[in-house]
């Protein structure tokens, strides 16, 4: 055997290789490190090599700031000597005309919560506001009945303050009704909107063809007399119709006199149950980017044909257009987006709320204990190109897992377990740590009586297990297996798998549900004090403890 010494050294080499590059070195690295700087050990390479995993695990264990705070304090001159690696720093551009301050806004509609692709579009419009300074509007947009969830209202600011984003004002576009009314009204005045009452159909149509419809040429008194009719409710819903007058040879068919406002009786307004007539978003947009002092504007691609059309009512009252920015869609696998399609879920008891880990929003990563901290930096990191993208969780999960673990203790949980009878193996205690290397956060004790739960897909006939903190078994049947001593050494020659165990009795109950299945097992009865917070399932991965009722844990598998 060697002694501490050596060990010690391949400590802080593997110690130094991980600060360096920010990664846990592979064992060849560190091995071809011991060889060249003690030439004397070849001999014994196979030993040195059986030591390794362990080490490394140990290091892997480490948060990014503890193994650096190690290594400066176990050997100072030796991180003197690194040379600096330099991250890659995901800057997002300069905007124009923003030396004194920038008015953006971030603009959902509230019918749902908000949603890792609303998360885009606030976090940038966020970071500019506090990068520049100025005003962060959130804009309540909910001029359409259809597509309001009156829950939403509360939901969305929840949301918003859960992601930190800088709120200074809110507005209710539902409370600016007469506003949009009269601009609607000085815009048929200049010649810019008129009033039609063609069946709909006719005029797609027409409009198809590049051809007006006889409505585009009633003089401005006949439009505003058929506008104040609208208003005092002389129209059925769907029989008529304010359009913004632009290019009917337009190459694009939807910017042909596109609708600016409408009559809907058949769906009552939650907030405003007395209102008839709204405005389409293009029309309220318009008006309140110009009145609320919008200077940029950015929103996703598929709004390109939107800002074609708001340019027309900008030059019809002669406003300063904001700067736009459309950034690429960024498609996020495996997750439901759909707001429809959540709701519908969840009326349908496919999903368990709005929460359910399987959808993509924000409450549901926050239940599955990702931080806000980690959303912001994984869609900063996306930045706002106009390239399409697809969301990377690998990034988000880096991103959180470096937020979260020098905070998270460690504990075992045992799926899908199987009881196991340990022959001839004396009555011994395990001390596991409830966080590597900080033996002032305290450790878990397991004592080991002759009885112990097992994983069942770690249960093989002859096959050797390291029980971690613990010692090496040989598996004899599905339910018995033999002591075969505590040499780490010949554990690692006999590639045993380190397990995570409890011996039985002394664990709970625990459902680990992901967003595929839902794991049943046990845990240290320590986590039953963690409801609402994270853990770290040694082996298997973080998770949050959602709830702990009549002695059973319900946790959300976060990632490993």
């Amino acid at each position: 055997m060697f002694d501490t010494n050596i060990r010690d050294d391949i400590f802080l080499f593997a110690l130094q290789n991980a600060v360096k590059h920010k990664s846990i070195p592979k064992a060849g690295a560190i091995l071809g490190s011991v060889m060249g700087a003690h030439p004397e050990f070849r001999p014994r390479a196979e030993e040195i090599n059986a030591m390794l995993p362990e080490i490394l695990a140990e290091v892997g264990a480490m948060s990014v700031e503890e193994r650096q705070a190690n290594l400066t304090a176990l050997l100072p001159e030796m991180f003197e000597k690194m040379p600096e690696k330099k991250e890659r720093v995901h800057e997002l551009p300069e905007l124009p005309d923003a030396e004194n301050g920038v008015v953006m806004r971030f603009a959902p509609n509230p019918s749902g919560p908000l949603h890792l692709g609303h998360a885009r579009a606030s976090v940038l419009n966020d970071y500019y506001v506090k990068k520049y300074g100025g005003k962060l509007y959130y804009r309540v947009e909910d001029t359409d009945p259809k597509r309001v969830d009156p829950d939403a209202y509360d939901m969305v600011t929840e949301d918003l303050e859960w992601l930190d984003i800088g709120v200074t004002d809110v507005v209710y576009q539902s409370d600016r009704f007469g506003i949009y009314y009269d601009f609607a009204r000085k815009l048929i005045e200049l010649g810019g909107a008129y009033m039609c009452i063609c069946d709909n159909d006719e005029f797609r149509a027409l409009k198809l063809k590049k051809q007006p419809c006889p409505c585009r040429s009633l003089i401005v008194e006949k439009n505003l007399q058929r506008f104040d009719s609208m208003l005092a409710g002389e129209y059925p819903e769907g029989e008529i119709t304010l359009r913004v007058k632009t290019d009917i040879a337009h190459p694009d068919p939807a910017v042909r006199d596109f609708a600016a406002m409408r009559v809907l009786t058949s769906t009552k307004h939650p907030r405003k149950p007395e209102t008839f007539v709204y405005p389409l978003m293009n029309f309220s947009v318009s008006v309140d980017d110009h009145l609320l002092g919008m200077t940029h504007v950015i929103r996703g691609k598929d709004h390109i044909a939107n800002t074609r059309r708001q340019e027309y009512i900008y030059r019809y009252f002669g406003w300063n257009m904001p700067h736009f920015y459309h950034y690429g869609r960024m498609s996020i696998a495996g997750l439901e987006l759909s707001t429809s399609g959540m709701r519908r879920g969840i009326k349908e008891d496919l999903y368990t709320g709005w929460d359910d880990i399987r959808l993509g929003t924000l409450r549901s990563l926050a239940r599955r204990g990702i931080q806000q901290e980690a959303v912001r930096a994984a869609v900063g990191d996306i930045g706002m190109g106009d390239t399409d993208i697809s969301f990377s969780w690998e990034n988000l999960f880096a991103k959180n897992k470096a937020l979260i673990d020098a905070k998270t203790d460690r504990y075992f949980f045992v799926p899908d377990p199987a009881e196991v009878t340990v022959a001839n193996a004396p009555a011994m205690e395990a001390h596991a740590p409830i966080y590597p290397n900080r033996p002032e956060r305290g450790e878990r004790v397991l004592f080991f009586t002759g009885k112990v739960l097992l994983p069942k897909s770690e249960i093989a006939a002859g096959r050797m297990l390291r029980l971690k903190d613990l010692f090496n078994i040989r598996i004899t049947s599905q339910t018995t297996a033999e002591y075969a001593g505590k040499s780490l050494t010949e554990a690692r020659a006999a590639k045993a798998p380190i397990v995570q165990w409890l011996p039985v009795g002394s664990g709970v109950p625990c459902l680990l549900l992901t967003s595929e299945v839902a794991i049943k097992g046990f845990c240290e009865a320590a986590v039953q004090n963690y409801e609402g917070k994270s853990v770290q399932f040694e082996r298997v991965g973080f998770a949050k403890i959602d709830t702990v009722k009549e002695g059973i844990v319900t946790a959300y598998f976060t990632h490993r």
